[in-house]
């Protein structure tokens, strides 16, 4: 049976009319974010948030900033490195590591002495530490992660630093200072407030004041390698929005303005 002219005509319009409604799915993209331990359950918080709201995933690489930022400067695979304090991203930035333009510093934090929850000890200030009771004292490798880089400074503008330093014992990084605190390993730990705030195991005997203690600063960046610039935006600007800046201060992070 021959097919007239115009019902062809109708077939092809019907046709087009169908296509148009066919819904586009858009590229969705996994977001690789370097981040300092520090930002583990936070981060872990946000993402979830950020993909019920998103098409993309976010996927975290945790851990030391110092040893984050040497990875990326090596080559390893990033869209987005999230660190504990600047010079790391300072170095990336020096070594042309980073999209121009799209580092921002975004969170701010405070050290903590932490001791096991159920010490007896009596830590009223950092002089408490010289204490014949306090044998061990956790605290991130201070010549390279920022945590434990913060501490010796502040220490050192104590005038305590020399006298407490062979009492220290270099860990990981902030998560492992709260995991030597929670074995009792040791008497003591230097971390952040938020570390400390996860852990029922710890219990916080001083807080640094904000005006003694060093200027703590989380900055975040595209890398410049990044196959995923697009995406990744959009995941900052979930970070600068109403809803993850909440997240961020629901784990006692200081924002930046």
């Amino acid at each position: 049976m021959k097919i007239g002219r115009g019902t062809k005509a109708a077939t092809s319009l019907l046709l087009a009319s169908v296509l148009s409604f066919v819904p586009v799915v858009a590229c969705a993209d996994e977001i690789l974010v370097s981040a300092a331990a520090s930002l583990t359950d936070v981060l872990k918080d946000i993402a979830k948030h950020y993909h019920s709201k998103s098409k993309h995933r976010i996927l975290l690489t945790l851990g030391p900033s110092n040893f984050l930022a040497r990875q990326i400067d090596e080559g390893a695979p990033a869209d987005m490195f999230f660190s504990a304090d600047v010079a790391q991203m300072d170095l990336l930035e020096k070594n042309r590591r980073l999209e121009p333009g799209t580092r921002k510093n975004l969170l701010s934090n405070q050290l903590v002495i932490v001791v096991p929850a159920d010490s007896k000890l009596a830590i009223a200030s950092p002089k408490d530490l010289l204490k014949p009771d306090v044998k061990k004292i956790a605290l991130a490798d201070p010549a390279a992660v920022p945590a434990g880089v913060y501490t010796s400074k502040y220490l050192t503008g104590e005038r305590l630093w020399k006298e407490l330093k062979p009492k220290i014992v270099p860990v990981l990084d902030v998560r492992a200072t709260v995991a030597s605190v929670e074995s009792a390993n040791v008497e003591a730990g230097f971390v952040y407030k938020t570390d400390a705030a996860i852990s029922n195991k710890v219990k916080v005997v001083y807080e640094v004041p904000l005006d003694k203690g060093p200027k703590i600063i989380y900055p975040i960046a595209i890398i410049r390698d990044s196959k995923k610039k697009d995406a990744a935006r959009d995941f900052i600007n979930f970070l600068l929005s109403p809803a993850g800046k909440a997240i961020f201060t629901k784990f006692g992070f200081v924002l930046l303005n």
